[in-house]
Order: C-alpha cells, then structure tokens, then sequence
C-alpha cells in the first residue's frame, strides 16, 4: 500500500471514530437532559378542609419515593428520589394557612445527594395516605399527601348542631309571615329552651293529614351537593370561570334559603374548595339519613352556542340519550381528576353502589326532579323539556331520592356570565328551593323523629 493510500485509510479511520463519538453523546446526552427536565418538581397546591387536607405534589415522570411518620410531635416525613431542589419546593413552607385544620408547618430540604426530604408537622394526631396518581387531564403524575385527622368532624352532629343551636337565616323571603320568624317565636316564648338531645328513631307513622292533604310532620334532612372541587375544577368557562365555584356558590346560597325553612335543615358535601370522592359524597347522605340529595353542576360541550339548564336522574337500564351518556361518562371521570386512593376499600359502600333494588327511589327522583325543573324553567332556557337519566355514580343511594342540576352551560359565554351573577344565582337557588318544596307537598317522607340516630 502506497503512503497516500495509508493516509486515506487513516483519515477515514479518524472520521469513524469522531462520528461514532457525536454519535455516543447524542444517544447519553439528550436522554440525560430530558430526564433532568422531567423530574423536576412542576408544582405544589394544597386544599385544607375540616375533613381532611390535601397536599398534590405534580412531577413530570415516575419517581421513588419513602414515608414514615414520627412522633412527639406527630410528623409526617417522605423522601423523594432522583429529584433537584428547585424554587417550588424551596416555597413549600409558605403554602401553608395559619388556619390550616390539620397542617402545622410544612418544610423541605437538600437530606443527602438525590434526595430531598419533605417534613409535614400536623396539629395532631392523623392518619396520613400518600399515593401516586398517573397523568391525566391537565395534570402530569402526582404525589398526593392526605392528612385525615385520627377523629374527624362528625356530618350528624354537625348537622344537628347547624340547626338546633341558632336560628335560620332569612334571606330574600318575601312572603314570610312576621309570626312565622324565629325572632317573633322568642318573644313569645321566653322561657329557656333545653338542651337539644339525640332520640332513637321511633318506627314510621301514618303521615298527618290536613284537610285531605298530606303535611311534613318533621324536619326533613336535604344533602346539597357541589359538583367537583380542590384537584377537580370541573368545566372550564371561556372567561375562566371553573365549574367548582359556581357550584360552590350556588348551592351555599340555596343552603341558606333551606335554613330559613322551619320543617327542614341542610349539609353540603363540601363547603369549601376541596375534593370529595363520589362514593363519599353518598356516604355523607345516607350517614345523615337525608331524605334527598341534590347534586349541583354547570355543564360544558364541545361547541359554545349550547345553552339550557337540565335535570338528570340515575338509570338501570342505559342512558336516555348519547347526550346524558356522555355527560355521565364526564362526571363519573371526576374520581380520576380529582384522585382517589384506590388502596382505601369499603366492602359496604361498594355493596351500596352496586345495589340495583332502586325502582321506587328511581320513580321518586323522577317526581322531584320533575318539579325542579319546571321551577328552572321559569328563569332559563331549559335544553331538555323533560328530565333524563343516565348512570350517574353520585346518584347511587338506594334510599334516597337523588337528582343532578346542570343550572346551565358554563362553556357558553353568555350562561357563563350569568353563573358569576350573584341575582341570577340567587334565582337559580330560589327556583331549586321551589322544586323541592313542590315536590315534598305531594311526597312528604314518611314521619320519624326530628332527630337522627346517633350510633
């Protein structure tokens, strides 16, 4: 081989190998940078209820993570792998309200190299579950901390509490009696009233009849509750209005109308901005023993000209229409949003949810949600004229008359507008009340004691 042909095949040799090294830290570097994107910490946000507090802690890509608790004083303490101390975590302590129910501090840190210890003092004694929630929506994986306290807040007593202890408020009633004000009843009777007292359920007696016509011999216990809420924001309005306040407002306005009402009282499922499971929103009715629960939603579709309020009840046998389906499908896929412990199992409640004996709740959720929306009727256009039914998980109470509103489409900007108006919810409220009150007129609940069972 000539000397120009042995410095051809060194130069080649030489160009291979300075190929084959861009070629090598292509295939390592790229990954390695992608990686570092992806396991960055995206954000951090915190619900705080009475019930329980959430800490949703969003990454980019599946990471390792440790937990354990530590007391005197309690401490929950988790270490995640793989991860950089950025800005998010380094403002984690500042996230916390002083008014927090059940997180004391909250604080994160450098523990050693690839790892950062996240350490959650709490008020109290608390039995915390964290588990990971793969991408969905809008969201990327998520690091869910719930801190339940160890003796969370009691939905009964509460209950009896809000209604026995002090008297409704009266609110846009035009057509209240004076006599009827619970002012007027303490001028009249000024003698001290004793404490309230839990009494057992006494067995079901003939409704009382005046006139011919059956009355409401006893409080009668309504579960308002708001669609979505803390992870979950439900639909979203073109100006930015989310589906979890609306609700939020419309139904803490409607809980105040039902206050002012002598025969009945109120619980809501969520009065703040935090995620309820669906089957626990279920649970909270039938703990108290409601004799209905009303479901609060503002819709959205795909094209922004659809407009109208609809009343919604459960079905057994498919969805009356593919728009009730879809609809459905929509909300039952609220668990998925919001996050839920898949781990956390209740045999009962499960038996509850797939209790197919309906038939006369059914028929009676068909009757209230009937005259509800004849009531809506009268302030909105109504997408459907008649009340239509689809398999709706809130709705699975086998005892209880349930319905689900759709007060209108947020997804349109003119309803929209009209959610976020304080009138036009009031109205919304008044006309649901109205509902409800036309409905227990023909259907008073059978009459038991103005107490619940305690145990």
């Amino acid at each position: 081989m000539s000397e120009r042909a042995q410095e051809r095949l060194a130069g080649r040799r030489r160009l291979i190998k300075l190929a084959g090294a861009s070629l090598f830290l292509t295939v390592t570097q790229r990954p390695q940078a992608a990686s570092n994107r992806s396991l960055g910490i995206l954000a951090v946000r915190i619900w705080p209820a009475a019930d329980y507090t959430r800490v949703a802690i969003e990454y980019g890509a599946p990471l390792k993570y440790t937990h354990f608790m530590v007391k005197n004083p309690e401490r929950l303490v988790v270490d995640l792998e793989g991860i950089e101390f950025n800005s998010v975590l380094e403002s984690l302590g500042n996230k916390i309200a002083p008014d927090d129910p059940n997180i004391r501090l909250l604080r994160a840190g450098r523990y050693k190299p690839g790892v950062v210890r996240l350490v959650m003092e709490l008020k109290g004694e608390a039995n915390p579950q964290v588990f990971v929630l793969p991408p969905v929506g809008g969201y990327g994986y998520r690091l869910v901390l719930d801190v339940y306290p160890l003796n969370p807040p009691d939905p009964l007593l509460s209950l009896l509490d809000g209604k026995e202890a002090r008297p409704a408020p009266v609110e846009n009633r035009a057509n209240s009696k004076p006599e009827a004000r619970p002012e007027a009843l303490a001028e009249a009777k000024p003698e001290p009233r004793a404490e309230p007292r839990a009494e057992p359920v006494s067995e079901p007696r003939p409704v009382a009849k005046r006139q011919g016509r059956p009355v409401i011999d006893r409080l009668v216990t309504i579960t308002l509750d708001p669609g979505h809420g803390g992870e979950d924001p439900g639909a979203t309005g073109s100006g930015g209005s989310q589906e979890k306040n609306v609700t939020l407002a419309v139904a803490k306005r409607l809980r105040a109308k039902i206050e002012a009402e002598p025969n009945m009282r109120v619980a809501l499922t969520r009065d703040s901005d935090f995620f309820v499971p669906l089957h626990a929103r279920v649970q909270k009715a039938r703990r108290i023993q409601s004799d209905l629960f009303v479901s609060i939603h503002a819709d959205a579709f795909v094209r922004p000209d659809a407009n109208g309020s609809s009343v919604f009840v459960l079905s057994e046998s498919g969805a009356s229409s593919s728009a009730a389906r879809y609809l459905a499908q929509k909300e039952n896929a609220a668990d998925l949003i919001g996050g839920v412990n898949i781990d956390v199992k209740d045999p009962i409640l499960a038996r509850t949810l797939l209790d197919l004996s309906q038939t006369a709740t059914i028929n009676d959720s068909l009757k209230l949600g009937k005259a509800v929306l004849g009531e809506l009727g009268g302030i909105n256009r109504l997408h459907k004229a008649s009340v239509e039914q689809a398999g709706f998980a809130v709705l699975k109470a086998p005892d209880i008359p349930s319905i689900l509103i759709e007060t209108a489409f947020i997804s349109n900007p003119e309803e929209e507008k009209r959610l976020n108006d304080d009138a036009y919810q009031d109205k919304m409220a008044e006309a649901i009340l109205s509902g409800i009150k036309k409905y227990l007129a023909k259907n008073p609940p059978l009459a038991k004691s103005t107490l619940a069972r305690l145990d």
